[in-house]
Formats: structure tokens, C-alpha cells, sequence
């Protein structure tokens, strides 16, 4: 029985995360100050894993904020879509219907599977594992839980014994081995705009986010935690404009 060791040495004795690559080249890192349209965002992540997937780009973590919109995953049942005060896209990627909207951190990661590894699961889970490690930066207990309930959750005492609230979701697609989609950090949003959708599915919990456990936190602020804690386990990042997503095909602007 041969049993994986947990952790990788790179040639300087240094632990190396399993999701690491093993050249180390940096992740563009990019962050968009005006909210994108969805839409847009979607071109430009296909656009981008295509790129990469062909050789002809480098990987990206992409940080933005939508204006207010539901998405609809794979999963999704017509029947959790409880109103249409807001837009509704076919997302692509699996899970169920979700919101996105101003005060929630988007972001989306473009990683080529074939230099971390080819496992899913383990990007999951280590997207899951980055969003935890992140809400401790802030004082927030978080965990993941089983399927269904894919996503990242804090326990809330003050609402019963056993109830917990999810502060955010994890939703990726794979094509020829390149990520795209990635995660959704409730930091200030109004969570009123959860009621016209069935989050994920779920019935039987809530939605919270940072601002909501007390925790006045600036976009900025979290984006430096999110950063830190990325790295820690995906490796080197690298400072990128939004014109950098542009090229081999990509939509022409971002904005």
C-alpha cells in the first residue's frame, strides 16, 4: 500500500503545499474596482482558461464585486427561484442558484490543474480550507460541511443550538484541466436580497456575512487576508492590471 504524504519538500527544504506548483510561477493577481457585469465576467473567464489551457496565458485569481444577481448552477430546481427582482444567469458551473451582489467578494480563479496536481476534490476543498483560513484573519470561526452543503459555515448560538449560517459559497468548473468560477465571500452585502432564491438549495440554515457576525471590515482589508491566505496554500502571487485578463481573445474591456 503505498500511503501520499500530506505535505511536499521543494529543494530548499521549504514545506510545499500539495496544490503548489512545483516551478513556483506566480498567479496574476487582479482586482477590478467597478462592478462587472456578469456576463462579461463569464466571457472572460472562459476566454482566459481556454488561453491558458492552449499555453498562451498565465494563471489568474480574479477579485471583483457584481451588481445584484442570481446564477443558477447546474443543480439548480426551477423551484427555489422565489422572484425575479434581480437578473438571473445560467451560470455553468455546478451547485445551485446563488446571489451576487455589492459587499460580496468575488473571486475567481483560473488554475491550470495539469501544475497542481489534476485533483479536484482536493480544489475543493482547499478553496473551502482558504475561505476558513481567511475568516480566522477576523477573529470568525468557519468550516466546511459535507455535501449538500458545499460551502463555508459559522455556527450561530444565538439562533438555536445547532444553527449555523453559510457566509460563503464555492462553485468551479473544470475544462481541460483549468479551473474557473471559484468562490463568493459575504462581507457587507445586503443579505435581504437572499429571499428571492433558495441558496444552494438549502432550506434549513441562513446566510451571513462578515458585517453581520460584527465584524466592519473594508473590501481592501479582506483582500489582503485573501491574499496571504491564498498563497499559503496555492503558492506566489503576482500584482496584475484588469487590462492583463485582456488578450488571446478576451473581451476587449473590462469594466
Amino acid at each position: 500500500m503505498v500511503i501520499e504524504p500530506l505535505t511536499n519538500s521543494d529543494d530548499t527544504g521549504q514545506i510545499r503545499h500539495k496544490l503548489a506548483r512545483l516551478d513556483a510561477r506566480p498567479v496574476q493577481w487582479v482586482i477590478s474596482a467597478a462592478p462587472v457585469p456578469y456576463p462579461l465576467a463569464l466571457a472572460t473567464m472562459k476566454a482566459r482558461a481556454a488561453a491558458i489551457a492552449a499555453g498562451e496565458a498565465q494563471e489568474a485569481v480574479w477579485l471583483l464585486e457584481h451588481p445584484p444577481l442570481y446564477t443558477a448552477g447546474t443543480s439548480a430546481q426551477p423551484a427555489d427561484l422565489l422572484s425575479d427582482r434581480f437578473p438571473v444567469f445560467d451560470a455553468g458551473r455546478g451547485g445551485q442558484y446563488t446571489y451576487h451582489g455589492p459587499g460580496q467578494r468575488v473571486a475567481y480563479l483560473m488554475l491550470d490543474l495539469t501544475q497542481r496536481g489534476r485533483d479536484i476534490r482536493s480544489l475543493v476543498q482547499n478553496l473551502e480550507a482558504w475561505v476558513v483560513d481567511t475568516l480566522a484573519g477576523f477573529n470568525i470561526a468557519a468550516a466546511a460541511r459535507p455535501a449538500p452543503r458545499i460551502g463555508v459555515w459559522v455556527r450561530r448560538p444565538d439562533k438555536g443550538v445547532l444553527a449555523e449560517d453559510k457566509i460563503a459559497a464555492i462553485g468551479v468548473r473544470v475544462s481541460k484541466w483549468v479551473s474557473f468560477h471559484g468562490i463568493s465571500l459575504n462581507v457587507s452585502p445586503d443579505l435581504g436580497h437572499y429571499d428571492g432564491i433558495v441558496p444552494c438549495g438549502i432550506t434549513d440554515a441562513g446566510v451571513t456575512s462578515l458585517e453581520d457576525l460584527g465584524q466592519l471590515v473594508s473590501m481592501p482589508e479582506v483582500d489582503v487576508v485573501l491574499r496571504r491566505a491564498f498563497e499559503a496554500r496555492f503558492g506566489p502571487t503576482v500584482t496584475a492590471s484588469e487590462q492583463s485578463l485582456v488578450g488571446a481573445g478576451l473581451p476587449s474591456q473590462v469594466a
